[in-house]
């Protein structure tokens, strides 16, 4: 009787892991600030940068509901490399020859509040910032706006309203 209850055990168990996984399958891929700039130069890959600080509650709901979420991510993964910055960091990190704390680079960029999502170019180029939390539905149309470059071509609200999409 124990060696059929263990086997349930883990027959439920291994059946329950993987639905999980399968719901979920590939994770956002975050990168540290120096590497995933050098990936983003070998790629050619767009960058987005997560700027965000420790006691921020947004900066918290941002990644439990919108960087959780598996179209967000899967869009993330395939278009961008991505890098998490905490602005309040120590460490030192080297942009456009420089070495510099995240808050230089931070304030350097423009963004005065958490979270701010950062879109640079593939060589470092700021492209826009994105202020404050956005929802995993509207976050998707803005990544498909930067990753297609239509921020060349059109304002986003233009863009939203050839998509059909209300605001």
């Amino acid at each position: 009787m124990k060696t059929f209850l263990i086997t349930m055990f883990l027959f439920v168990f291994t059946i329950s892991a993987s639905a999980q996984e399968s719901k979920n399958p590939q994770k956002a891929s975050w990168q540290t600030f120096n590497t995933g700039m050098q990936k983003a130069k070998t790629s050619g890959k767009k960058i987005l940068i997560d700027v965000y600080a420790d006691w921020c509650s947004w900066c918290k709901k941002m990644d439990a509901v919108t960087y959780a979420d598996k179209k967000v991510q899967d869009y993330l993964n395939k278009n961008f490399v991505i890098i998490k910055l905490n602005a309040e960091a120590s460490e030192k990190i080297q942009y456009s020859g420089q070495t510099i704390s995240p808050m230089e680079f931070s304030q350097g960029m423009g963004i005065n509040g958490y979270p701010a999502t950062l879109f640079m170019t593939s060589s470092g180029q700021p492209i826009t910032i994105l202020p404050g939390y956005s929802e995993p539905d509207m976050f998707i149309h803005v990544l498909s706006f930067i990753a297609e470059n239509q921020y060349e071509k059109k304002k986003f609200d233009q863009y939203l309203t050839e998509k059909g999409v209300k605001f």
